[in-house]
């Protein structure tokens, strides 16, 4: 899900529609990364539209990185 939307925000049809998965496990996967700040949702009448949470997603990574030394100039 988070690949889908780092290429453009997309409705929780859009996104269900991307995954052979029933109604209410993706209702719990959005449910999860909203919970974890890493998405976010407008609701516009009935339709949830889903955006990438860009610098939550920056910050997660970064930690990940510094974690295990990865940066400019480390050796491999």
């Amino acid at each position: 899900m988070l690949a889908l939307l780092r290429e453009r925000d997309m409705t929780a049809g859009e996104l269900a529609g991307q995954f052979d998965r029933s109604w209410p496990t993706m209702s719990g996967h959005f449910a999860v990364l909203r919970d974890a700040d890493l998405i976010s949702a407008d609701r516009t009448g009935t339709t949830i539209t889903y955006h990438l949470n860009l610098s939550v997603l920056e910050e997660a990574m970064a930690a990940l990185l510094d974690t295990f030394r990865i940066g400019p100039g480390d050796e491999r």
